[in-house]
């Protein structure tokens, strides 16, 4: 995780971004590769000017496009079903795949400039 996170540089993005990114490589482990050990997960990381993106990818069948919405359960006390809603929170865009076995997540840089502080701080 330390390594996927280390380009963030802002204490409160990095842990924004750390929650969101522990929910979809659990995500990706057990509902995509049915926690299958002979299976295998392909996390991508690409820094551009403007925008840090993680693609995280999956061998499962994918998710259909009707379960990807970032709702929470019904029920407070349900055993799943918060993770999408979380990643949904921790990061300013969430792209899927057509196949729906690849999640693309991006964060805009935080601003750096002196004293300003990181925008997601007020989220």
């Amino acid at each position: 995780m330390e390594l996927l996170i280390e380009p963030v540089g802002c204490m409160v993005t990095c842990q924004r971004i750390e929650l969101g990114l522990h929910e979809a490589l659990v995500n990706a482990v057990r509902h995509g590769n049915a926690e299958n050990p002979a299976k295998r997960l392909r996390v991508r990381r690409i820094l551009t000017p403007n925008w840090l993106i993680w693609q995280i990818q999956d061998e499962g069948q994918g998710m259909p496009r009707g379960v990807r919405q970032p709702s929470l359960p019904d029920q407070l006390d349900a055993a799943s079903g918060r993770g999408l809603f979380l990643i949904h929170q921790c990061f300013d865009d969430v792209r899927w795949s057509r196949r729906g076995n690849r999640l693309q997540l991006a964060c805009r840089r935080p601003v750096s400039d002196g004293g300003s502080q990181d925008p997601s701080a007020h989220l």
